[in-house]
């Protein structure tokens, strides 16, 4: 069973900020990403593949390239020049004879070389004269790209796991495949909770403009899911977030925003413990976004609670969201690459911060507007960096890059 940080309360047995076991932000990534099984493996053509995972290695069958081909337009050569020119090879065909000391074709750029060949005379080189064309001496193999020089048959050009972008699709073809095994994005079912939300237009006295439902569904995709609904939850009358919760049954994940803290309008927990979910990172060490949650429902499905906050649920989102869909994708955990953080800012004891920052050169700088509700620096941020308490300013730190 994957590792778990708490259990789940009875009923009866309400929970208080006392209850809460938060885990640092680094292990939350790791729990989430552990805690699902891969999806089911099903074929898909190539241009269904986009943006889904690899269930197995791509392997060739074939060395690549199959044949010997020529890098340069120019002639095929034997030996030493000058040579005779015996015919001509067009990318496409082939030429059935068997080059001798003496002896070229004329070749153009991925035409098949000739059994014989020493090498490919570039055409700004030779110099021709009748059936006869003259040039230096090359070295052996000059020009010629190898059967097998970019791989054996057999081999494994991108392991299982991989994302499939453009650059693997036209791999894959190269490699002669018209379909992949690939894992499914999983489905994931948004709840929006609040009483205070408005949906259109500028917001009325005493109210806010919803945010979260705009930004997630686009976040899901560049995490590699698949939104099938966005709900809208009232927090009054108590009991309508169960009800929404329940009638997902077709997502694989239900991520729902608010609700995760302690307060009067809070249902999220009490509803995980009427469920008997098993939870799996219950509040985690960061700020924003503390009160983040991961629990499995019955029959697997998975539910991801957000803080209400439109950044404290954007970190939130990274920190759990992302990584329980790689693992449910059969990917690994994405490693946060480090570099020298620059700006001001105070690190929180006992926490990490969790701030946008934008590149400057080799080193990336802290981006203001940053607070829980305020989304200004992460919207013209290239990531988010991970402020542990001993940083200093101009020390590294791990950055979660966001996509464009």
């Amino acid at each position: 069973m994957p590792p778990t940080t708490s259990v789940a309360l009875p009923a009866s047995m309400p929970r208080t900020a006392h209850s809460l076991r938060a885990v640092s932000w680094a292990r939350a990534r790791v729990l989430a990403h552990a805690a699902p099984r891969a999806s089911a493996a099903r074929t898909v053509p190539l241009a269904d593949a986009v943006g889904l995972a690899l269930a197995e290695d791509l392997r060739t069958r074939r060395p690549l390239p199959a044949f010997d081909t020529a890098a340069m337009d120019g002639y095929a050569v034997a030996g030493a020049g000058p040579w005779r020119v015996r015919g001509t090879v067009r990318a496409g065909s082939a030429w059935g004879g068997v080059l001798r000391a003496g002896e070229g074709v004329e070749i153009s750029t991925g035409g098949q070389v000739p059994s014989g060949s020493s090498a490919v005379l570039p055409l700004e080189l030779a110099v021709c004269d009748g059936d006869r064309v003259s040039g230096p001496l090359l070295p052996p193999g000059r020009h010629i790209r190898r059967a097998g020089e970019d791989a054996p048959a057999g081999s494994s050009l991108a392991p299982a796991g991989t994302r499939i972008g453009p650059a693997l699709l036209g791999l894959a073809a190269s490699c002669g495949q018209d379909a992949l095994v690939v894992r499914a994005r999983p489905r994931v079912g948004i709840l929006v909770t609040g009483d205070e939300l408005d949906h259109t237009g500028q917001p009325g006295p005493g109210r806010v403009r919803d945010a979260l439902g705009p930004l997630l569904p686009a976040l899901v995709t560049a995490l590699g899911g698949e939104t099938r609904s966005v709900r809208h939850v009232p927090d009054r009358p108590a009991g309508l977030l169960a009800e929404a919760v329940h009638a997902m049954r077709d997502a694989d994940i239900v991520v729902v925003t608010g609700s995760t803290s302690v307060g009067a309008t809070d249902q999220l927990r009490r509803l995980l413990a009427d469920a008997e979910a098993r939870m799996v990172v219950d509040t985690v060490a960061c700020r924003p976004g503390h009160p983040m949650l991961l629990a499995e429902l019955p029959a697997g499905r998975w539910l991801v609670g957000l803080p209400g906050n439109p950044y404290a649920a954007l970190v939130a989102a990274h920190t759990l969201l992302g990584p329980l869909t790689a693992g449910l994708c059969g990917r690994g955990l994405d490693p946060l690459p480090h570099a020298p953080v620059r700006g001001s800012l105070r690190p929180a004891p006992d926490f990490t911060r969790l701030v946008p920052v934008s590149w400057d050169g080799a080193e990336a700088r802290i981006v203001g507007g940053h607070r829980s509700a305020f989304l200004q620096g992460a919207a013209v941020a290239d990531a988010l960096a991970a402020i542990t308490p001993g940083w200093t300013d101009g020390s590294p730190a791990p950055l979660v890059l966001l996509a464009g």
